[in-house]
């Protein structure tokens, strides 16, 4: 018998996890078996088995996943815009969220994840694994903002990252469970928090000393 490709394997479960996640989005976690899942997916049972021995680590799986894909995105503006003043990066922060709002989007599947680390032992670890790692992408957005001389020198730049992180389930819950606030009217209480950025022309022409 022929040796079944890494890549082969790779997309196999992913095809799985895919199916699963419809399933998630459609019906809920607890709301949905494992013959939802092979059915979804159009394999067999022990295709499925072979890949996932219960429902409990598709879960971790998809949730895993999820927190990872968000944190890519955020990870993709503090590495390629950190010139831009803080509130310009929370304005690309939150329109990451936007994209990630609609019926297919990520929000949704993380607000399971959230109700499910609370009484589920494993989808807790793996939580309190990677929220800390979305929580640096925050604090190296303070880290740039103190450096560029928008924040305080003195300025703590984790407790900053705790808050700005803070800001993000807060702003997709509501806009999950209402519908508001919008982008903008978020953004404009946000920047209403954040110091301005520093004005260019007072940096090369500083004030005479008296």
């Amino acid at each position: 018998m022929p040796r079944v490709s890494e890549q082969h394997l790779a997309a196999r479960r992913q095809q799985i996890l895919d199916a699963a996640r419809r399933c998630f989005l459609r019906n809920g976690f607890h709301q949905t078996s494992m013959q939802d899942v092979i059915t979804e997916a159009g394999l067999s049972v022990g295709a499925v088995y072979r890949y996932f021995t219960s429902k409990h680590e598709i879960v971790a799986a998809i949730a895993g996943q999820t927190v990872d894909g968000i944190g890519q995105q955020f990870n993709a503006i503090a590495a390629h815009e950190p010139q831009y003043p803080l509130i310009e990066a929370m304005d690309r922060v939150l329109a990451v969220v936007d994209t990630q709002l609609g019926p297919d989007g990520m929000f949704r599947l993380a607000v399971q994840v959230w109700s499910e680390a609370m009484h589920d032992r494993t989808v807790a670890a793996l939580v309190a694994d990677r929220y800390p790692r979305l929580r640096e992408f925050f604090t190296t957005l303070a880290r740039q903002a103190r450096d560029r001389g928008e924040l305080a020198a003195d300025t703590d730049v984790t407790a900053v990252g705790h808050v700005l992180l803070g800001m993000i389930p807060g702003y997709a819950l509501q806009r999950l469970l209402t519908g508001t606030p919008d982008h903008q009217t978020f953004l404009t209480g946000v920047r209403a928090l954040l110091p301005p950025p520093p004005d260019p022309a007072s940096a090369r022409h500083p004030a005479p000393s008296i």
